[in-house]
């Protein structure tokens, strides 16, 4: 290879490292759980460079079974949400909301409380370490499957935190009463449901309050824009329809999409720079693009 022309690729390596989005893990104690949790913070590179720029912020939510760190080491690309971050000048944060803890609060667990430590604990802790808009013009939410509900449910109840919420592959309904269960899987959920909610036979009206699909008169009051997705192979496909179909009937405006896919990690990286060029043109809208 010419020596000139191995300069000119090692100098473009070189720049593309040092312009790269950069990843923060910090540490959020919470006095709500007694304890203190770590999130992701991925910075765009442009954020070093613009002291005076105050950044939008993207909350972004892991899925059940997961932890903070799942969409920067699980998706076949791992530089996606790096670039998603740089392409739209956006500060992205991956907070912890535990394996099956669905970012509610939980009435029969003090160590569980998710509603709260996501709006009363990582967003000024977010808001206090970095240039941040500190204002919900500047704020949006997004997240996958328990993420997707999490999205929904927390934007539903807190309007004034979020200008825009999206959903991929929800996990909409924490209902079992429409679902297909197996004796064994009906087992295996009430295990999991029972420190977050309790038992859903003797508490069902819990389990409906906190159910997003049940939420849609209140999104419909609130206003904010939405963007909902889900694969047509995915098992929670129905749900999301569901939630769709109330939507329409309430006229609350949407972004809905089907398309093709299952509950995969291949199907949320094609989805979530959807996601993310929808509530990027929200934040643009209302004037808090770092452009």
């Amino acid at each position: 290879m010419p020596r000139i022309l191995l300069l000119a690729l090692l100098f473009f390596a070189a720049t593309s490292v040092a312009s790269a989005a950069k990843v923060d893990t910090l540490a959020i104690p919470s006095a709500a759980m007694n304890k203190t949790y770590r999130a992701a913070v991925v910075t765009p590179a442009s954020y070093a460079k613009n002291k005076k720029a105050n950044y939008p912020v993207l909350y972004l939510l892991h899925g059940a079974y997961g932890h903070f760190g799942d969409w920067l080491k699980s998706t076949p690309d791992k530089l996606l949400v790096h670039r998603l971050a740089d392409q739209y000048n956006i500060i992205i944060v991956l907070p912890e909301g535990e394996t099956f803890a669905f970012y509610l609060d939980s009435p029969v667990n003090p160590g569980s409380q998710f509603e709260t430590h996501l709006t009363k604990e990582v967003i000024p802790k977010i808001d206090q370490s970095y240039r941040t808009i500190r204002d919900r013009k500047g704020r949006v939410i997004t997240g996958l499957s328990m993420g997707g509900h999490g999205a929904l449910y927390l934007s539903a109840r807190h309007p004034e935190l979020y200008s825009a919420a999206g959903s991929m592959s929800g996990a909409l309904d924490l209902q079992s009463f429409n679902r297909k269960l197996t004796p064994e899987a009906a087992a295996q959920r009430a295990q999991l449901w029972a420190p977050v909610l309790g038992a859903e036979t003797a508490n069902p009206e819990r389990f409906a309050a906190n159910s997003v699909v049940n939420l849609v008169d209140q999104m419909q009051r609130n206003g904010l824009p939405l963007i909902i997705d889900c694969g047509i192979d995915d098992g929670l496909i129905e749900i999301n329809r569901e939630v769709h179909r109330r939507l329409l009937y309430n006229h609350t405006p949407h972004d809905y999409t089907e398309r093709p896919g299952a509950h995969t990690w291949e199907y949320w990286q094609n989805a979530l720079p959807y996601q993310v060029m929808f509530l990027h043109a929200v934040l643009k809208a209302n004037g808090a693009a770092v452009l």
